[in-house]
């Protein structure tokens, strides 16, 4: 066992605190990321942006829910299953608390062993005052504890509502409430989705409709149609060689051997190139009759808008694949048809008419913002997004007449639900629908699918759009009959979740647990600020706002515009046009929200969250940055509101490059507690406890663990933080006070050079209790210094045995000091001129003239450090620091 860092007395201490399976979490984290469907489908229930692994967030509530206090009363463990109690060959509640008590970070694996098993903790209480798309909640909600979650935009609240709610929601009578839509309302949408077969007198499915804007050319008039190229999708199947491409000319989908090469229309014969279009890098479009280029965004304007063409579908014919056609023939590409434009001006000509449907579209305009409107506003946040010059001015804009139409029907279809809980679940699934069917999506050529609108974080309107088959037939992703699967899915799950997890590199999947997701647990919509708990949670495990990351309350409004139609009369959050702004924690030029806002709204965050936890509490957080100054901001928010951070973990990082000064994005868990205890320091002091924390930590991991080397740096951070956070606000550097963010720009440079020479051990030795050779031999150990240089530099010597440490007054100390200084050879170091000065002023001679000479404040640190070492204040007087050595406490 590696040797703990102290803690407040009292306070019972943590796995989570002591060690964290990096390994195994991030080895599930990887395929869970790219697998959420078949790992947690709760979470594919609907989008939600940024959210964390499943996996970390039970990792993180299983390590931080039991502490070394926990008995075997206190929880419960059983195989997943029917509550089945474990065995006598099993792991049961006595191996549990004996696994907690033996975590460690040179071993955090111990507690691991639980993770797959159904695992119930009496008597705790966790609240995220941040809780987005509620994984925290779900994770901490298996183990049985009480949980609660805040997140002042309604989105966030149902979506977390609707996941939480799921354990305890009948999935066949959900199946039976879709079953009622689908005899209400598919035959009625999907009329619209029909086209005739290319192989035979009948009609087929339409997959994707896809549509290109067209502009006339400013010079010559014709109409110019904005494709960046002409290539439709990649063949598939029998064709799985070849592309399909839209001929130019005569407007046929037509396969080429190659889309990048000249190729030739198989019902023309013209000849063309189908990757050069008419659309150009830098926004502007080349008239293929004139040749004129103009900007695109300018035409626009100028012309009051654009049009929108049918050109291509994609396909699926029931019938001939129950012929036993080849899949190229069932499922393809065609040209579209006349009757594909007249069965889109019926359904215009329906909207147009229906109007006891409009009630069931938003009719708001969109709402200016930093994703909308940026152009209005100054400001440097990333992420800007402008609608205007694509005349999109209200939500609606966004859809077609058909789009319109069909979701106008298939949402009055489930307001016709009358079982509350049973029309949510329906509404989600129409919500997560909206994502893929709108004309804000293009076609994903090479992977043959359409995308989704969040896709890129913004509203990015395309040039080329896939109009999607709202209800859906056999294929195709996004439909509403798909939306509602995952929907189902997610409810299944929750009802008896179970666990993958890697054991001997092979990847095994538990059974269904007994305990269901969401029991004990409620969700409250609001300003986090606003909550009024004093000392009662056991922990916060959250995923807070970074500085400018994606502004969630301007690009939820697209889901909430359709959400509030059916939920304004249920819920109050509902009731307003859009979700709240300027309450919300983030910069935001347009409302002029600056970084020192959301560091002051930050501040009043965790203010907030320290009062509401026990002082024996834990906060548990994830941290998303690519920005070295947000580092600094992070530590003295924290600190500021009374947190020690007390370890940092890894999450898929590459911390190297970010030393290297590379721009990296990396995820890290940071692990705090509540505490005042804020004792006085010299930076020399804390330097050197930093220095010896950070390379203890990289030997310890390096000799223990299977680490890349930036998951190491990152836990090496997490202790230097540590031991800083011990005395932020009271760290004294050449007379002056050092800043959080200070400190953290020489906790980079101490990482990547840990160097710890004959200087930082004499200190270290200054601060024993009668130093002895065993102690130089332990602090020698872990370090550069030379024992024979710090003989030959006089800095202890034995004595019949015993080991003398040599002060400033040593005789054959100051020999060596003054021989140094009149050399002038210029390795002279600090603790020789600091020892040199000590020994002049104590003969009254004024030190002015060498300290004119070493003007350096890493001498006047040095000295601040033995004079704290020492308890001799000369050291600060004689190099001109106006303290004394009362700044630095009792120590």
């Amino acid at each position: 066992m590696s040797e703990q860092q102290p803690r407040e007395e009292g306070r019972p201490e943590l796995p989570i605190e002591r060690g964290f399976p990096i390994e195994r979490v991030n080895e599930i984290a990887e395929k869970e990321s790219r697998a959420k469907q078949y790992y947690r489908p709760i979470y594919t229930m609907h989008k939600w942006w940024a959210r964390r692994p499943g996996c970390l967030f039970r990792a993180i509530s299983m390590y931080s829910l039991l502490d070394e206090n926990t008995t075997a009363d206190d929880v419960e463990v059983y195989e997943p299953g029917e509550n089945e109690q474990l065995g006598d060959n099993g792991l049961d509640e006595t191996d549990l608390v004996e696994a907690i008590a033996n975590v460690d970070i040179d071993d955090p694996e111990p507690l691991w062993d639980f993770y797959p098993k159904d695992i119930r903790i009496k008597g705790k209480k966790i609240l995220d005052p941040f809780m987005g798309g509620g994984t925290s909640l779900v994770e901490a909600s298996r183990f049985g504890v009480d949980s609660v979650g805040v997140d002042l935009n309604p989105v966030a609240w149902f979506v977390t509502k609707k996941e939480l709610e799921a354990g305890q929601t009948d999935a066949k009578e959900l199946e039976n409430a879709f079953e009622r839509v689908r005899e209400d309302v598919a035959d009625d949408i999907k009329q619209y989705y029909r086209t005739p077969c290319p192989n035979g007198d009948h009609k087929a499915d339409v997959m994707y409709n896809f549509w290109v804007k067209e502009i006339s050319c400013v010079s010559c008039n014709h109409t110019v149609p904005l494709f960046k190229d002409y290539r439709v999708a990649a063949g598939r199947y029998e064709n799985g060689d070849q592309d399909n491409v839209l001929c130019p000319d005569c407007g046929a989908v037509t396969l080429v051997d190659d889309w990048q090469e000249e190729s030739e229309c198989g019902a023309c014969g013209n000849e063309f190139s189908p990757k050069e279009g008419t659309k150009n890098r830098g926004g502007k479009y080349t008239c293929p009759d004139c040749g004129q280029k103009y900007g695109i965004a300018d035409a626009i304007q100028e012309q009051g808008g654009f049009e929108t063409r049918l050109y291509a579908l994609e396909y699926y014919c029931e019938e001939c694949d129950r012929e036993g056609r080849q899949k190229s023939e069932y499922k393809g590409y065609k040209q579209s048809e006349p009757a594909d434009i007249r069965l889109f001006e019926q359904a215009v000509k329906e909207w147009q008419t229906r109007n006891d449907l409009h009630e069931y579209v938003p009719g708001e305009q969109i709402p200016a913002g930093w994703k909308t409107t940026s152009g209005k506003f100054e400001g440097s946040a990333p992420g800007a997004g402008d609608l205007r010059p694509y005349h999109i001015d209200k939500w609606t804009d966004m859809f077609n007449e058909r789009q319109l139409l069909c979701l106008a029907k298939l949402l009055r279809s489930i307001e016709g639900e009358s079982e509350q809980n049973l029309k949510e679940y329906l509404l989600l699934a129409f919500s997560e629908a909206l994502n893929f069917n709108n004309m804000m999506v293009p076609y994903q050529a090479a992977r043959n699918h359409t995308t989704n609108l969040f896709k890129s974080n913004s509203f990015d309107p395309p040039q080329v759009s896939s109009e999607g088959n709202l209800w859906g037939t056999k294929y195709g992703i996004g439909r509403f009959q798909s939306t509602f699967d995952m929907v189902l899915k997610g409810v299944e799950y929750a009802n008896s979740p179970n666990d993958r997890y890697i054991e001997d590199g092979e990847t095994k999947q538990t059974s269904g647990f007994a305990q269901p997701i969401g029991q004990n647990s409620k969700v409250h919509q609001g300003d986090m600020r606003n909550i009024t708990a004093e000392d009662e949670y056991d922990a916060i495990i959250t995923d807070p706002p970074y500085y400018d990351n994606i502004l969630y309350s301007e690009l939820s409004d697209y889901f909430y515009v359709w959400q509030k139609i059916l939920l304004s009369s249920e819920y109050e959050c509902f009731t307003e046009s859009q979700t709240p702004r300027a309450e919300s924690i983030v910069t935001n030029p347009a409302l002029e929200k600056t970084v020192k806002d959301f560091e002051h709204e930050m501040k009043q965050a965790l203010t907030v969250a320290n009062r509401a936890l026990k002082q024996d509490g834990i906060l548990a957080f994830t941290y998303h940055h690519s920005d070295e100054e947000s580092w600094g901001e992070l530590l003295e928010s924290l600190c500021d509101s009374d947190f020690e951070v007390t370890a940092t973990y890894p999450i898929n990082s590459d911390m190297m490059k970010f030393f290297a000064g590379e721009s990296v994005s990396f995820d890290i868990t940071i692990v705090a507690r509540p505490s005042k205890n804020r004792q006085p320091t010299s930076w020399d002091s804390l330097r050197r406890s930093i220095v010896r924390t950070a390379r203890e930590t990289r030997e310890t991991l390096e000799e223990n663990r299977e680490l890349a080397s930036g998951d190491i740096g990152v836990i090496e951070m997490g202790k230097c933080f540590q031991e800083y956070s011990k005395h932020h606000g009271e760290v004294h550097r050449a007379g002056e006070v050092m800043s959080a963010k200070e400190v953290v720009n020489e906790i980079y440079g101490i990482i990547q050079d840990s160097d710890r020479g004959e200087q930082d051990i004499y200190r270290d030795l200054l601060e024993e209790w009668k130093p002895t050779y065993d102690d130089l031999n332990k602090h020698l150990k872990r370090s550069d210094a030379s024992e024979e240089q710090m003989k030959d530099m006089q800095l202890f010597r034995m004595e019949d045995g015993d080991f003398v440490l040599c002060q400033w007054d040593d005789k054959k100390r100051q020999a060596y000091v003054q021989s140094k200084v009149e050399e002038g050879n210029g390795d002279l170091t600090n603790l020789d001129k600091a020892h040199f000065l000590r020994y002049r002023f104590e003969q009254g001679k004024d030190p002015k003239e060498y300290l004119e000479r070493w003007n350096d404040d890493e001498l006047r640190e040095l000295c601040e450090g033995l004079a704290e070492a020492t308890g001799d204040e000369t050291y600060l007087t004689m190099v001109g620091v106006d303290r004394s050595l009362d700044v630095f406490g009792d120590e």
